[in-house]
């Protein structure tokens, strides 16, 4: 559960949840793009694999100029608020449906209140963003890169896609909902709460998948030759170390922080919203 508003029907929550979930996807896209273009040339640009997170941005100046950060921003533009509102409409309609059922909502030991429902609507909205994703990040690691793509390989590293999302956003609605439940007065604020919330739960969820984030940029991004997830994780850690499976992690802890915690603004302020004009009722 993202918010603390009062809940209607699942359908309805479903609804609301996919039109402020374009708020929170374009919002993310507009803040962070130029900061997921230095994370991704990072790791998976031939001539920037010893590049730092400066030198990798003033390079790209140099050479592209300022619209160089911005190169492919158009597929993740439209496209994250495509599948970002996908996520939250499923996971909010997942959750309130799954209210019926009592052993939804039992608390499981240990966890300071988590129910399975958080789990399940997780898995289900973290699955069908990765449906939409995985063409658009191939889509935008390709230009990011310099590199063109073609439609009959649009889903190009779809496991490590899933993967990676359903570590992320499983670990984001978990970290969002024992919030929400245990410091709810974090939602009352309009600005600095969701802000600290959000980007604090996404930057911990990136951090725990961020090894699979670097795997999916090199796969989509055509780096290196075909292998499998296992042997391209272990051809890093031979040639970089344990270290090399974080390439990029300071560029994407900035971005993860800052578009995140921007967007929930955007997002928590129009949940309120909805529920001041009534259209819960």
């Amino acid at each position: 559960m993202t918010h603390n508003e009062k809940r209607d029907h699942w359908f309805k929550e479903g609804a609301i949840g996919l039109t402020v979930g374009v708020l929170y996807g374009t919002t993310s896209v507009m803040v962070g793009h130029p900061l997921d273009t230095i994370k991704t040339k990072m790791q998976a640009q031939k001539g920037f694999e010893s590049s730092g997170m400066l030198r990798t941005m003033t390079t790209t100046i140099k050479k592209e100029g300022i619209i160089g950060l911005y190169r492919g921003c158009v597929p993740p533009l439209w496209g994250s608020g495509i599948y970002r509102s996908t996520q939250f409409a499923v996971f909010e309609a997942a959750y309130t449906y799954l209210d019926q059922y009592p052993v939804m909502k039992a608390e499981i030991p240990g966890t300071l209140g988590l129910q399975p429902r958080v789990l399940l609507a997780g898995f289900c909205g973290a699955t069908s963003r990765a449906i939409i994703e995985c063409p658009l990040e191939l889509a935008k690691v390709r230009r990011q890169t310099g590199q063109s793509y073609q439609l009959s390989g649009i889903y190009r590293g779809f496991g490590v896609t899933w993967i990676r999302t359903l570590g992320l956003m499983g670990t984001y609605f978990i970290l969002i909902d024992s919030f929400r439940r245990n410091c709810p007065h974090v939602f009352s604020s309009p600005i600095l709460g969701p802000f600290l919330l959000s980007g604090t739960a996404a930057t911990l969820a990136w951090w725990l998948v961020w090894p699979f984030e670097n795997m999916k940029s090199q796969v989509q991004g055509n780096y290196g030759r075909d292998m499998p997830l296992r042997q391209r994780l272990a051809l890093t850690i031979r040639d970089r170390g344990w270290i090399g499976l974080y390439r990029g992690i300071g560029p994407g802890t900035l971005r993860s922080f800052l578009a995140n915690g921007t967007s929930m603004i955007v997002m928590s302020n129009a949940q309120k919203l909805v529920t001041k004009l009534g259209l819960r009722d």
